[in-house]
């Protein structure tokens, strides 16, 4: 008994080395595979002009890893930012959502890293146009599309005279009638829920902060209506001549409801005090 107890403790530590020696065979195949990778063998210039081979083919997943092997390789030069930049690219120009959100992240790392690069432009650009891909239809959720005004409205005051301003300002229009039809969606939602009150207050703001909307013959018709539901004769016929001033061969003209005309009861004439009283039938009181 003795002597098999012995062995069996023999035979532990031998197992137990296996086991290490195994462990050691591997990460050492690993570390084999990892050196023997051609990418980490190129210098940053190198892989950067594999990289733009690739993006030049569309091959855009392929190109992602030498682009990032050249920011990593030299991150502080010219040649890696240029890396950071085109893999962030490379997300862009995938054109699915997924990858937009990506790009968005990406680009603002860049922005990050390098606040004063001389292609920061370009940067705030392609971020905000990553924003703006993700922008949903006006009847849903705008949160995404106000980080795309944002973003446009940053890159024109931080550069505005840059080559990109030109396509910033339309990229700002499309973003903003996008946010002025989700308004509108509200109002008519409110509208059709008998809210009156809460459809006013959103076309009215709608008025004021997107005066460049450009079918406000639907919201001044919809905005005279809710005044109209209200009871509010004197503000729906506002609503409805400036429709038909500022639009008139819009169709939503003939649509415009009769409004009940003002009442025409005589309303009690004010109570007048007796020195009023006395002056009007020549009284004075006693002398």
């Amino acid at each position: 008994m003795k002597l098999h107890s012995n062995r069996r403790i023999l035979l532990a530590p031998s197992r137990t080395w296996l086991s290490l020696l195994s462990l050691l065979l591997i990460a050492a195949a690993c570390s084999g595979r990892v050196r023997e990778d051609p990418i980490l063998q190129l210098s940053a210039a190198e892989a950067l002009a594999r990289g733009k081979e690739l993006v030049a083919q569309e091959k855009y997943l392929r190109a992602r890893p030498y682009l990032t092997h050249a920011f990593e390789v030299e991150p502080n030069t010219v040649t890696g930012r240029e890396g950071l930049l085109l893999a962030a690219d490379t997300f862009f120009l995938e054109g699915n959502r997924a990858a937009y959100i990506q790009a968005e992240a990406k680009f603002r790392d860049f922005l990050n890293r390098f606040p004063t690069s001389d292609r920061a432009a370009y940067a705030h650009f392609q971020r905000a146009n990553s924003l703006a891909r993700q922008m949903e239809k006006p009847d849903r959720d705008q949160k995404t599309t106000r980080k795309a005004l944002e973003s446009y409205q940053e890159l024109m005051r931080l550069y505005p005279t840059s080559e990109y301003a030109a396509q910033a300002r339309e990229q700002i229009n499309v973003v903003r009638a996008n946010l002025a039809e989700h308004e509108y969606i509200v109002a008519h939602f409110y509208y059709r829920f008998r809210l009156p009150k809460a459809a006013a207050g959103r076309l009215e703001k709608l008025l004021e902060d997107f005066p460049e909307y450009t079918e406000k013959d639907k919201v001044l018709f919809e905005l005279g209506k809710s005044y109209a539901t209200m009871r509010q004769a004197d503000k729906a016929t506002t609503a409805f001549d400036r429709l038909k001033l500022q639009f008139p061969d819009s169709p939503l003209i003939e649509e415009i409801p009769t409004l009940p005309p003002p009442s025409s009861e005589a309303k009690p004439a004010p109570a007048e005090s007796p020195a009023t009283a006395a002056a009007a039938t020549g009284g004075g009181g006693r002398r």
